[in-house]
């Protein structure tokens, strides 16, 4: 929902145990949201696919790389926000180069 929709029920529910006033944290980039949101739907709909077409060595690997990037994003390093800021890097150059 939060991808299609831009609504995210568990993010609303969250806001109910914040301590502060919501614009008294510092946003995220929604841009940026929405990009990790898209690789990760893409991923989990590669995995489920894949899961359907009995290609499990597939589905694994999908599944798998949301967990990892979860799991790394965790840690404090955002996989997303890298590439996406690869891509940024890359038609920037490009249009330069123009």
């Amino acid at each position: 929902m939060g991808l299609f929709f831009g609504f995210n029920p568990i993010m609303r529910v969250a806001k109910l145990f914040l301590r502060k006033h919501p614009s008294q944290y510092m946003a995220e980039d929604w841009g940026q949201q929405q990009f990790n949101q898209t690789i990760a739907v893409i991923c989990l709909a590669g995995g489920f696919i894949s899961f359907l077409m009995n290609w499990t060595i597939a589905g694994y690997v999908f599944t798998i790389m949301v967990a990892a990037a979860a799991f790394i994003a965790i840690l404090g390093f955002c996989v997303g926000c890298f590439i996406r800021y690869q891509w940024k890097q890359y038609q920037y150059r490009r249009s330069v180069e123009k």
